[in-house]
């Protein structure tokens, strides 16, 4: 597989120079907590870098896809359909495996409702679908570009790219051109970027180390732990799908290494999106398929976020005294299937799944509070798997649909 690699040969893989630099953040983070706080910049630094080449990457990368399979909607259809079967069956899994776990291991048993982080300020408690779903049509492409909105440059991308294969070539193969030489570019600078991941890796886990502590990390430990062992479980399901699909499970993981320490070190499935959609390129997998596969689920293919949720509730509840009956657990199931998809656009999604779930439960909203402070802990976990699970699906889709598929006009 044909790697990103930071300049000169000499240098160890870029995934194991990150993981050097996360070992190095939390090293820091602990010895020196007022010099962690002041280089927290290089981090943030980092992060918008990565933010600014997405949209119109995803842009770019998706509207070649489409056109690349405009001529066969039959094929499109298909594969859109199974896309989201996969994602609803995924997502479903995570979140029975999250209520199983909570009734094996009871991680409120004996925790003390202290509150240790604040409310989100206009924290959504329910999903206006509605607006939910009006949104998903841009009334200004170039504002929801700018406003870093995926699902609208999606479906707008989704739209043009249909729109120029039913276009004649004459018109279409300029238009084409410089889409392809804008993806080509924002690959290079993907690159440019990437290289600079392990110094950002090491000052972003030093701040969190410094700010978060690990008072909070002990004192929730076993909700933590319970997550964390939520996602080995689902790692393992991950790795029988990778050898059913005829690969090798750590294989698999290392050419995927590097978006997953950046979306384990960042917390942000997006930061992770230029890199993965290059690795999976180079691995094999059609643009046409990784350009719809990808920016789709990484908008409504959230598999640790759906383990985080179920968990979350169900700890919530049983630390009110609420007991988990039949009907509370199939109020949390269908509630976070569908909330889970339906605030794929919202800022602070998981945490406006919570809300919309416990409103469902008939608990306080001011629940959240009890495990924001350790939040971001179990964030950069379920976003590794978000992450991996996408991996997953763009295999699994291009096993199913993808012989025979070329990037070839």
């Amino acid at each position: 597989m044909e790697e990103i690699k930071s300049s000169g040969s000499k240098w160890p893989a870029l995934w194991l120079q990150i993981l050097i630099g996360l070992i190095l953040g939390i090293c820091v983070g602990f010895l020196w907590p007022d010099f962690s706080k002041a280089i927290a910049p290089i981090g943030t630094a980092f992060v918008k870098a990565i933010k600014m080449i997405v949209i119109p990457l995803v842009f770019a990368s998706v509207t070649l896809g489409i056109y690349r399979m405009g001529s066969d909607l039959k094929q499109l259809g298909k594969m859109g359909a199974a896309a989201f079967v996969w994602f609803y069956a995924a997502t479903g899994i995570s979140i029975i495996l999250g209520i199983g776990l909570n009734e094996i291991f009871h991680p409120a048993a004996g925790i003390s409702l202290e509150a240790t982080g604040a409310i989100p300020k206009n924290l959504a408690t329910a999903v206006n679908w509605s607006n939910f779903f009006l949104d998903i049509i841009p009334d200004n492409i170039v504002a929801a570009m700018a406003g870093q909105k995926i699902i609208p440059t999606l479906f707008f991308a989704v739209c043009f790219g249909l729109s120029l294969a039913k276009t004649g070539p004459e018109l279409s193969k300029p238009v084409i051109k410089i889409l392809e030489g804008v993806m080509q570019a924002m690959f290079k600078l993907t690159e440019g970027i990437i290289a600079t991941a392990p110094v950002a890796v090491a000052a972003i886990i030093a701040w969190v180390v410094a700010t978060q502590g690990t008072k909070l990390l002990l004192a929730m430990a076993k909700l933590v732990g319970t997550l964390y062992i939520g996602l080995f479980i689902i790692m393992l399901i991950f790795a029988v799908l990778v050898s059913l699909m005829g690969m090798r499970p750590l294989e698999t993981i290392k050419k995927v290494a590097e978006p997953l320490l950046l979306a384990f070190t960042t917390a942000s499935s997006e930061v992770t999106l230029p890199v993965h959609m290059r690795i999976l390129e180079s691995t094999g997998i059609p643009n046409r398929i990784v350009a719809f596969i990808l920016p789709l689920g990484y908008s409504f293919n959230l598999d640790g976020a759906a383990l985080y949720q179920s968990l979350a509730v169900c700890f919530l509840a049983e630390a009110y005294g609420i007991p988990l009956t039949g009907p509370a657990l199939l109020t949390i199931l269908v509630t976070t299937l569908i909330a889970n998809k339906g605030t794929a656009n919202v800022p602070a999604a998981s945490l406006v799944v919570l809300a919309v779930i416990l409103t469902a439960m008939g608990l306080p909203v001011e629940a959240i509070a009890i495990i924001a402070g350790v939040d971001r802990f179990m964030d950069m976990g379920r976003t590794t798997i978000n992450v991996f699970g996408n991996t997953i699906a763009a295999l699994v889709l291009y096993k199913l649909f993808g012989q025979g598929i070329s990037d070839e006009a």
